[in-house]
């Protein structure tokens, strides 16, 4: 049986370093901090002061209604507007050059509504459960993005939410190329959304131990330097078509790059921490480039780390690349950690990296890990510290390494 190839033919995103690919990819080369102070929460008492949050988001300007701007959780509000960018730039449309049946729809989110759980809850405690919404079910469940994605654009190929953490939209990017693959649809909205900056959310991950407590911007997402001591919260979405690469090219349509391979595995150690010696990740990492036909001889190789800025995973991301790739090898390589410039976007981060993987393919450039100041000697590979570079790229892979050890590795090639 041939081997379909699946393209990328259309993206959009929302972050804390823009909300179109233009704005966001501009500021990622000029390596610019979409860290800021938090606001919103002023009256709480909270443990952290700064955080990757959107800006200057209106629902409406994507094809939101005013209905459901008001009805829709944040999360959902910002899956639907990557997603009306990605398929505005993709150009499919059910009605003239794709049939509905085969196109699907995978969102991915670590967590869903969050916000729209706590209102209800109040609601809940203050007065009392004949006044909880009637859409409290359906606009709090993780799979609704995908759902409202799916009847917005006539999708009624397979619909499908994955839910791994910080690796769940990377999950939803990976099993959407094998499905296109395996000629379950020709094209899939795929990627991933999570809005969880909220006191509770930050509650709960502080009182774990996870965030940066620092009060400056500048040195709070630190991957890689010794310096760091926790991530910071982040929230957004990337959308991306996967397209199987025949029909893309029947009806013209502008390609991004190509997905090229897929690994996932599991630590199966811990619940939060990533396993010490790196070898289930470095599985991952090792399978999406066998897949994508990686020869370190001929192939330029850029990595998007997870690189989170704990002090757990950044040493253990960086022994799994080195098992993966040997270590003479992974000291040629170049990588980088944009969560120094967004945060930690959760369900969304998979996505997100693999659409800056995407992007740094096309243009030739290695984006920075700002604030690298001061490498830890145990993260002692090339992380482009504080500027991008100009560099020849063949093939580009994300890292997602999610809570309950989940980990999944998307590999692209230039086309």
């Amino acid at each position: 049986m041939e081997t379909k190839r699946i393209v990328i033919t259309g993206a959009g995103v929302i972050s804390p370093l823009g909300n179109n690919i233009n704005d966001f990819w501009s500021a990622i080369c000029a390596g610019k901090c979409g860290i800021g102070r938090l606001t919103g929460w002023e009256e709480w008492d909270l443990p952290v002061s700064v955080a990757g949050q959107v800006r200057h988001f209106d629902p409406l300007a994507f094809g939101l209604s005013p209905k459901e701007a008001r009805r829709d959780d944040r999360y959902c509000q910002f899956a639907m507007a990557a997603a009306a960018q990605a398929m505005a730039a993709s150009g499919l449309d059910t009605a003239s050059n794709i049939g509905s049946d085969r196109m699907g729809v995978y969102i991915g989110s670590g967590i869903g509504g969050l916000i729209t759980f706590v209102a209800q809850s109040k609601v809940l405690l203050e007065e009392g459960a004949g006044r909880v919404s009637p859409l409290f079910i359906p606009t709090v469940i993780p799979n609704i993005a995908g759902g409202n994605i799916a009847i917005k654009y006539n999708a009624e190929g397979p619909c499908m939410t994955h839910v791994a953490a910080c690796a769940s939209s990377a999950y939803s990017l990976g099993e959407a190329f094998q499905a296109i693959r395996l000629g379950k649809a020709d094209a899939i909205i795929a990627g991933g959304a999570e809005a969880v900056i909220h006191p509770i959310g930050i509650g709960g991950f502080a009182n774990s131990k996870a965030l940066s407590l620092s009060s400056d911007p500048l040195n709070a997402s630190l991957p890689f330097d010794r310096r760091r001591a926790g991530f910071v919260m982040g929230e957004g979405a990337a959308v991306l078509v996967l397209e199987e690469y025949g029909h893309a090219r029947r009806r013209g349509a502008q390609i991004l790059a190509e997905v090229t391979g897929y690994g996932s595995t599991c630590d199966a150690y811990h619940f939060t921490a990533p396993r010490p010696d790196g070898i289930p990740a470095s599985r991952a990492i090792a399978e999406a480039l066998h897949e994508a036909g990686y020869d370190a001889s001929r192939d330029s190789l850029y990595i998007n780390a997870h690189g989170t800025g704990t002090v757990l995973n950044d040493k253990c991301e960086t022994l799994a690349i080195k098992l993966a790739l040997g270590e003479e090898q992974a000291r040629r390589v170049a990588i980088s950690s944009t969560k120094s410039m967004t945060g930690h976007l959760f369900g969304a981060a998979g996505a997100l990296e693999v659409l800056v993987s995407a992007l740094a393919l096309r243009d030739g450039i290695v984006p920075p890990t700002i604030g690298l100041r001061d490498p830890d000697p145990e993260c002692d590979l090339d992380y482009t510290p504080l500027e991008a570079r100009r560099a020849v790229i063949d093939i580009a892979v994300s890292n997602s390494l999610g809570f309950g050890g989940h980990n999944a590795c998307v590999a692209l090639r230039k086309i």
